[in-house]
């Protein structure tokens, strides 16, 4: 059965080729990306292999995220996947227009705004896939509401990786069993663009990442998996950070994004 999907990060490394296998398994892709340049050279290509449809927004601002959401919302009465995968470790400036570290808006705050705001299009067992890291550390609540001081660029990421598997579990309790939500390791230093410029390496094939992240949004093995964490390292669900599995704390990931967002 045709998908309708929408895939953040879509231009390169892990989305562009989870997006690839996706259109040649012909479904519907919703392609999202930040730079105009590159979104409409991707859409190019893919177009030549099945169905896709182009959307351009810069996740480290909240309220692009919430436009970009509209504008999904206006063109399609229903989507069937979101697949979370815009991410980023390094960048010029690590703070947002809005005075947040750019880790936890892009990683973590607009993933959450566009499941948010996207909830009432999601088709009946629809699922959200939110892609989190084997890197993650304890969240500093200060520090994800803007108030707190300045993290160094690893530890931020590691922060908004775990937040986003945190409030991944806490919306999952939160929706029952209509949708899925599911956060995923796509497995250690693959060969993205990210990994390239922080760690230098070459890393490994990419596919494995495009795989897990397709298994995630149709496979059978993901529908009674929501509110889970599957690490690809380990290719099995669990291993993730103890305050992932501390409802209380989860809930407390979700309060401070409201609060941020409203």
């Amino acid at each position: 059965m045709t998908k309708t999907i929408l895939i953040t990060g879509a231009t390169d490394g892990i989305g562009l080729e989870t997006s690839r296998i996706l259109v040649q398994q012909g479904h519907h892709v919703l392609l999202h990306g930040r730079s105009p340049e590159k979104l409409k050279k991707v859409e190019a290509e893919l177009s030549v292999l099945g169905s896709v449809k182009s959307y351009v927004a810069d996740l480290s601002d909240m309220k692009a995220a919430k436009s970009l959401a509209k504008a999904v919302a206006e063109n399609h009465p229903s989507i069937d996947v979101l697949i979370n995968n815009a991410g980023v470790l390094q960048a010029p400036d690590g703070t947002s227009a809005d005075g947040f570290d750019i880790r936890f808006v892009v990683n973590t705050i607009s993933p959450y705004i566009l499941t948010k705001e996207l909830l009432p299009i999601l088709s009946n067992n629809g699922r959200v896939v939110n892609v989190s890291s084997a890197a993650q550390a304890p969240v500093d609540l200060d520090a994800l509401a803007g108030k707190g001081g300045e993290l160094d660029v690893m530890n931020a990421y590691s922060q908004s990786k775990l937040a986003i598997t945190m409030w991944s579990r806490a919306m999952a309790n939160l929706l029952g069993n209509n949708t899925v939500i599911v956060a995923v390791n796509p497995g250690s230093l693959l060969g993205s663009k990210m990994v390239k410029e922080k760690f230098g390496v070459a890393g490994k094939d990419i596919r494995i990442g495009a795989d897990i992240l397709v298994r995630a949004s149709l496979s059978d093995e993901f529908s009674n998996a929501s509110g889970k964490y599957f690490d690809n390292d380990s290719a099995c669900f669990g291993n993730q950070h103890p305050d992932a599995l501390d409802d209380k704390k989860c809930k407390e990931i979700i309060d401070v994004i409201e609060t941020v967002v409203n």
